[in-house]
């Protein structure tokens, strides 16, 4: 890809970009990801550049309409954009497919290496530490807990409640995403990163269920020797 195109590319996603969970420098580290997984493969690169760059432009219109999906409203944007710069149909349209399969909550798996290869890279930045930290940003964002308690006031694990939450996220999703790659760069980069991710919930639900128990517990005694 030439300088300029990438440039005019690169500007456009910059513009678009509002989430601090989903930024520009999320887009960059997904770029270099994919360009690391692609070494292995035989790849268009234009394509891939250009779906990594442009793979999250439909975040805003998911934000004016959860029901909307920013992988396929995302799809759409950055095809009539490819195309308003000169690029043609078919490699417009191969960005689209790239960019409208790789969401993780998507029944359209990828199709092609260069799909496959974007897919990849963008759970690979919700593995280890890094995914811990842009969860609980985008939960921030979107005003949703970090936790749930059930009917007593105690701390739920997250694996069954179905309230949104930090932990239910982390058992939908940063759980399980580890076995969902399609590349083995991605697997191996992944299960290096596992360990730090699944030590951080483990600590944190003790955490946060401790003091919990120990809280209402006291406040019980307390009331009660008021009463």
């Amino acid at each position: 890809m030439k300088q300029k195109m990438y440039s005019a590319i690169e500007k456009h996603m910059l513009s678009c970009m509002t989430d601090g969970a989903h930024d520009g420098f999320h887009v960059y580290r997904v770029l270099y990801a994919a360009l690391d997984i692609a070494k292995a493969y035989s790849i268009d690169s234009d394509v891939l550049i250009a779906a990594c760059l442009l793979h999250d432009i439909g975040r805003n219109a998911q934000f004016k309409d959860p029901e909307c999906d920013h992988a396929a409203t995302g799809g759409d944007i950055a095809y009539d954009f490819l195309r308003g710069i000169g690029w043609d149909a078919d490699k417009a349209g191969h960005v689209k497919e790239c960019i409208s399969s790789h969401r993780y909550r998507n029944s359209r798996p990828p199709e092609t290496i260069e799909a496959k290869i974007l897919y990849d890279a963008d759970k690979l930045d919700v593995t280890g530490t890094l995914g811990i930290a842009r969860t609980l940003a985008y939960k921030g964002i979107v005003s949703e807990p970090l936790y749930a308690v059930d009917e007593t006031g105690n701390v739920t694990a997250g694996d069954s409640s179905e309230q949104p939450s930090f932990f239910r996220e982390y058992n939908f999703k940063l759980a399980n995403v580890y076995d969902k790659f399609f590349t083995g760069r991605a697997k191996e980069i992944a299960d290096e990163r596992k360990k730090a991710s699944a030590g951080f919930y483990k600590n944190m639900v003790n955490e946060v269920s401790s003091i919990h128990q120990i809280g209402l517990q006291l406040l019980k005694n307390v009331i009660e020797t008021e009463g």
